[in-house]
């Protein structure tokens, strides 16, 4: 089976979406162990693919042994191989943590939930491992089906900011679609590599051509919340479940990053357009860091802070991609892995603290450091490295995009970074203040007296504290993972 992995790594975790409603009808319970060990075989599947890939090279996998153009074919080289584990693992640790949310819902829901959620990481998956420019269009609709259903299972509030996201998406998706049938009329391919080879034969860009990157980019760009396109993001992201967010912000908004950075580089790299394309991104990358952090810092509820966190942040993946420079774009690939961690390790404690306390707004974190102390912890672990503190993996991927950015003597980017870290000080180290040195004012907001332990259950616990590890290892280990995979990972430089 070892030559199939490619497709396996979609296939597992779409076959268990068909098996587990069916499964849950014995036992509930029964349905989300299959939901966790489909999704912990999928990671060590695109383990083996990975390293398969850094030693032999990038595997292409031919659907049903029929070439392009007549057939899909999935390309699995470091890149790819590398957001498939990304995506798999978050995927794993989150399905474990959602086990004492689940446990308050409906037993016939859970069933939905594991269905769902395995669909969801079905299309990530094959967002990240396919090599065909149609094929990365379902497989973003099949994602996005899934993940409306997910956000909308949270109340009334979740149930309108899912609806508002739908109706954005599928404007998204529609832009993308309108955007490869411009690139299928001038060069009569949807395989990315024969897309590529057909474009350097383009002596003079066409309309057609700026027409299509257009479309992309802005489809893309809206997908992945790139100021000014984000509007859908803080509302989902604020009344979503936290068992779902906690997925979502993680890897969902960097899947399409990805894809926007593969067909940039890969598919239309090297063209006047691609290059103007990635200029706009620069500027647009700037005012989302900027504008990201300071929306996060008036905000009061520290669901709606993370998520204009994730804006800003999201800025300088897109910051490092547009300058097309070696240390910028480690800085970028770096900043996505150690921004996945940050940011699910952050929803999923902020969802514990509300599974426990019920409490969102920041002012309610008051005294949350010794009720809480484990959760608080690797909160601040991931606090810390998203304002870009050493040893943590923030700091590391900042300065990559800093020097990447003095290099190109790029100094109003240079500026951009500082500032928006600054900004990020002052929402985080708000958050962490209240919680350590705060004092609880009216103690019977909560259902417990104040001075009692509130630890969440270890089942939600551990993913936590294992992400928390994972902030500070991507720091200490930096180089290695620059070294190994990442630089693996851009030959196109």
């Amino acid at each position: 089976m070892i030559s199939h992995l490619p497709v396996l790594i979609v296939v597992i975790p779409l076959a268990a979406a068909i098996v587990a409603p069916l499964l849950a009808r014995l036992s509930p319970r029964w349905s989300h162990t299959l939901t966790i060990g489909a999704l912990i075989g999928t990671h060590i599947c695109s383990l083996v693919a990975l390293s398969r890939v850094l030693t032999t090279g990038t595997w292409h996998y031919k659907m049903g042994g029929w070439s392009p153009p007549w057939g899909i074919e999935y390309v699995i080289d470091p890149l790819g191989g590398g957001m498939a584990v990304i995506v798999s693992f978050f995927a794993a640790v989150v399905s474990v943590y959602a086990g004492p949310h689940l446990g308050r819902t409906r037993s016939g829901r859970i069933a939905i939930y594991d269905s769902l959620f395995l669909l969801l990481t079905a299309g990530l998956l094959g967002i990240v491992v396919t090599g065909d420019l149609f094929n990365l269009y379902v497989f973003l609709e099949i994602s996005s089906l899934s993940a409306y259903a997910l956000l909308s299972d949270g109340g009334s509030r979740a149930l309108v900011a899912a609806f508002r996201y739908l109706l954005v998406g599928t404007i998204a998706g529609s832009f993308y679609l309108l955007g490869i049938g411009y690139l299928y009329a001038l060069t009569g391919a949807l395989t990315m590599s024969e897309v590529h080879l057909a474009l350097e034969s383009v002596a003079v860009p066409s309309r057609a051509l700026a027409m299509g990157v257009a479309l992309v980019v802005v489809g893309l760009g809206i997908k992945a919340a790139l100021f000014p396109l984000h509007g859908w993001l803080p509302d989902v992201y604020t009344h979503a479940p936290p068992q779902v967010i906690g997925f979502v912000s993680a890897v969902m908004t960097k899947v399409s990053a990805y894809a926007l950075f593969r067909i940039l580089y890969f598919v239309v790299g090297g063209t006047s357009v691609a290059n103007r394309a990635l200029e706009i991104l620069g500027w647009a990358a700037v005012l989302a860091m900027l504008a990201g952090s300071a929306m996060a810092l008036q905000q009061r509820d520290i669901r709606r802070m993370l998520a204009y966190s994730s804006v800003g942040q999201m800025g300088y993946i897109f910051l490092g991609f547009s300058l097309a420079n070696p240390m910028a774009m480690i800085g970028a690939l770096l900043h996505l892995v150690n921004h996945a961690v940050i940011k699910a390790c952050l929803f999923l404690v902020v969802g514990g603290i509300l599974w426990r306390t019920k409490v969102s707004k920041i002012s309610g974190f008051a005294g949350m450091g010794k009720r809480m102390p484990l959760s608080m912890a690797a909160f601040s672990v991931a606090a810390l490295s998203v304002v870009g503190l050493p040893p943590m993996g923030g700091f590391f991927s900042k300065w990559y995009l800093l020097l990447g950015a003095m290099e190109e003597g790029a100094w109003m980017f240079v500026t951009a970074l500082v500032l928006s870290s600054l900004l990020t000080a002052g929402y985080l180290f708000r958050v962490i203040e209240i919680a350590y040195f705060g004092q609880l004012t009216a103690p019977d907001e909560h259902t417990e007296p104040k001075n009692v332990s509130m630890e969440i259950p270890g089942a939600m616990l551990g993913p936590i504290l294992i992400l928390a590890a994972g902030v500070v290892l991507l720091g200490v280990f930096n180089q290695y993972v620059v070294v190994n995979f990442i630089q693996s990972a851009i030959p196109v430089l």
